[in-house]
């Protein structure tokens, strides 16, 4: 299998840096300052996992197109800010032909009508991925935490189709953490109904959770933007099982905890923020539902705000 990852930063830069430790056919298509650190230092990883340096292939977006037809690739995953969608997508295009897939891993599920409607929808896949990553100063990567996951499946439930049975074989090839799930859909709404309620939750109040939940209405605050978010995937047809309910909730209230989303991490940096893919969006489906949300609504003015005084 061929592959095609968008970016060398922490996410793309740490599975597909596995993946080419590995000898899977990884292409990294990066910015030409990036290319040249890449072929100087070659790809840098650090992580409780195991430290890793070696070279790999990459490409600018000049020379993809040659590249692309010279050989083409099987699969594109894509890894980027959702903020950075649109110029993503662009930059891919030119490696997408009609049997490449693309395999967004992106947070949330409002970049799907984008990629659909570039590509088509029978050639974006439906995935996800747990981690905590970082491109450092020096342009190694930084996997913090030992959690590293990918999961991904066909958007139809299909887990037994030669695309998903293919990079599940290149994953096992290269040691990571994966899941071909025949519920991919279920998985995305397990993932972005936590996430967007530990978003809203420590953006709108500047804390981990711990410190949160220690605080006199901090838990009910927690446990009111979970419920919002869980009622929105049981509108859009996609309940959450009762055991994943209950894992999300002990990690969102859970005391002393020292967890934040990577969206705080963001905003205490000045940095920009996905607000609108993550709270817009479940704000949007709550309401596109009829469904009050109004702790949601809260923390997507809250983010607004924020984003409006950054570029002011």
């Amino acid at each position: 299998m061929r592959i095609l990852i968008l970016g060398a930063g922490g996410t793309g830069g740490y599975f597909g840096g596995r993946l080419a430790q590995a000898g899977v056919d990884v292409t990294f298509l990066v910015r030409p300052t990036r290319a040249a650190q890449l072929q100087r230092d070659g790809l840098v990883i650090r992580s409780p996992l195991g430290d890793a340096t070696f070279p790999v292939a990459h490409v600018t977006a000049d020379a993809l197109p040659a590249l692309a037809a010279a050989q083409p690739f099987d699969l594109v995953v894509l890894s980027c800010k959702a903020y950075d969608l649109d110029s993503s997508i662009e930059a891919i295009a030119p490696a997408v032909g009609p049997r490449t897939s693309v395999l967004p891993i992106l947070n949330g599920l409002r970049h799907y009508a984008a990629l659909d409607a570039r590509f088509g929808r029978d050639a974006v896949l439906g995935g996800l991925c747990f981690i905590s990553a970082a491109k450092a100063e020096d342009g190694a990567v930084l996997h913090l935490g030992k959690p590293a996951k990918l999961t991904f499946g066909e958007r139809d439930g299909d887990n037994g189709s030669a695309r998903v049975l293919a990079f599940a074989a290149a994953c096992v090839q290269a040691g990571l953490d994966h899941l071909a799930s025949d519920r991919i859909g279920q998985e995305q709404w397990v993932k972005y109904t936590f996430l967007t309620a530990l978003a809203a939750a420590t953006c709108l109040l500047r804390a981990d959770i711990g410190t949160i939940v220690a605080t006199d209405d901090g838990e009910a605050i927690v446990r009111g933007l979970y419920a919002e978010c869980v009622a929105v995937a049981e509108a859009s047809a996609e309940p959450i099982p009762s055991i994943a309910r209950e894992t999300a909730s002990g990690a969102l209230t859970q005391a002393g905890s020292v967890l934040k989303a990577s969206m705080l991490r963001d905003l205490e940096a000045g940095q920009q923020v996905e607000a609108g893919h993550i709270v817009g969006d479940m704000l949007a489906r709550a309401r596109g539902f009829g469904q009050a949300a109004p702790l949601l609504q809260v923390a997507y003015s809250h983010l607004q705000a924020y984003q409006a005084l950054r570029t002011s």
